[in-house]
């Protein structure tokens, strides 16, 4: 499950553990810096999430727009990630 992030030059897609799998910079047509995707994470990745782990429970765009919130629960609460 991967969500889209993008600024109408580039965009990047975010798997539902928090991780950046796949991004080409500046534009779409650029070299991958980000490959995980299509590859092994040493293909590169980027991750923001809990530390204490956890599964993630909802995610959605906010109403109209590309923004992505994402959130996670754990034994030790919650955690709620907004991205654009």
């Amino acid at each position: 499950d991967y969500a889209l992030l993008g600024d109408l030059q580039s965009a990047a897609l975010v798997s539902t553990t928090g991780s950046i799998d796949w991004l080409c910079l500046p534009k779409f047509d650029s070299p991958a810096c980000f490959a995980a995707l299509v590859d092994t994470p040493d293909a590169g990745h980027w991750t923001i999430a809990p530390a204490a782990g956890g599964v993630c429970t909802t995610r959605r765009y906010i109403e109209d727009t590309l923004v992505l919130e994402t959130e996670w629960r754990s034994r030790e609460g919650t955690v709620r990630v907004t991205v654009f």
